[in-house]
């Protein structure tokens, strides 16, 4: 055969060589693509709390890891110095979008002024989950995965009314700080369920007050600060008998005051988280009852919603009431509750 004649077979041969490459590659390529999320990204998933100082915070990210790895989806986590820090959980959620995060779960500081950031965020194509506080107005993020605020309140006013045994009460409030809805709602919801006439219902962002209510002091959840609302109210009022607190470092801080004015025997301390160091206080004799809920199931659930977002693109909408018990070593007739070693149990969600 001419030398021409055999280069014409090579070249030839070469052209059918690549074509059947290229119709490989292409077959490969729709193989793996009617595999669901064969190529795709590892789900990238923030999340943003008040604060990394309160115990309520790190047990929430702790469940948040726990999903995140069982999941298979990276977890970045942020938070502000301290609760209402709207400008660090800003420049937290800045920073997460820049990194990827496809879904962002926030514990709102400013359930208002954290609005803008979220829009910003789902014009990107984020899904953004609430949990445990909701924004203002609760349709600004796609989801909430929380306790309901309200209920627990309620249970806590239930109880504080039977404690007291028909003794007129004087009542001392710790609360938040003004415009939260998770520190309005605990306290109306309090309120609610002492019976007091005209409290606002769950979806008021003002607090309630009545005459037996003697004391409203702000605490921002603290425990040095609720030490020092209690000492306030003292001074105003000093035969306090019932105060509710709006979580366990507020109430152990109204403890302590109380203690020092040597009042801590007659007065009835009612609170809401159900933390862990709260139990252990209510086991004590520093808190009479507690509404006990569960940042680790808020946060796992949020976690797994992220990743079905990330595989299917659907997002979560709408509310999800992660549950809320009574717990108290002093029971009161026709108020269901628990005892506080299965409080210890169930604290944080950790069972």
């Amino acid at each position: 055969m001419p030398p021409t004649a055999v280069n014409a077979v090579f070249k030839e041969a070469r052209v059918l060589i690549k074509i059947r490459h290229a119709a490989a590659c292409i077959a490969v390529v729709f193989a793996h693509a009617a595999i669901p999320g064969a190529f795709a990204a590892q789900p990238v998933i923030g999340l943003v709390t008040k604060a990394d100082t309160n115990p309520y915070f790190v047990k929430m990210k702790e469940g948040a890891k726990q999903a995140a790895d069982a999941g298979g989806a990276k977890l970045l986590t942020g938070a502000g110095k301290f609760d209402n820090d709207n400008a660090g959980q800003v420049t937290a959620i800045e920073n997460m979008l820049a990194a990827g995060a496809t879904t962002l779960l926030i514990t709102p500081s400013d359930s208002k002024a954290i609005v803008p950031t979220i829009k910003r965020a789902q014009a990107k194509g984020v899904m953004v989950i609430a949990l445990d506080s909701p924004t203002d107005p609760i349709e600004a993020s796609d989801a909430l995965f929380a306790t309901n605020n309200y209920t627990a309140g309620e249970l806590i006013g239930r109880y504080a009314k039977a404690a007291l045994g028909g003794k007129p009460a004087k009542i001392a409030t710790i609360d938040l700080f003004p415009g939260h809805p998770v520190g309005a709602q605990r306290h109306n919801g309090f309120l609610a369920g002492f019976g007091l006439p005209g409290v606002a219902d769950a979806r008021s962002n003002q607090l309630s007050t009545a005459p037996e209510v003697v004391c409203m002091a702000d605490s921002y959840g603290d425990q040095p600060r609720g030490q020092t609302a209690m000492e306030n109210c003292l001074q105003k009022s000093p035969d306090i008998n019932l105060v509710y607190a709006i979580n366990e470092p507020a109430a152990a801080g109204a403890y302590q005051a109380l203690k020092k004015a040597g009042k801590d025997k007659g007065v009835v301390i009612v609170a809401v988280d159900g933390g862990c160091t709260g139990v252990k206080n209510l086991k004590a004799g520093m808190i009479d009852a507690t509404s006990q809920q569960y940042p680790l199931r808020m946060a796992s659930l949020g976690v797994e919603a992220g990743i079905a977002f990330a595989k299917t693109g659907k997002k979560a909408s709408g509310y999800t009431d992660t549950g809320v018990t009574l717990i108290t070593d002093k029971p009161m007739p026709g108020i269901d509750s628990k005892d506080s070693a299965v409080g210890l149990g169930l604290c944080w969600g950790a069972k």
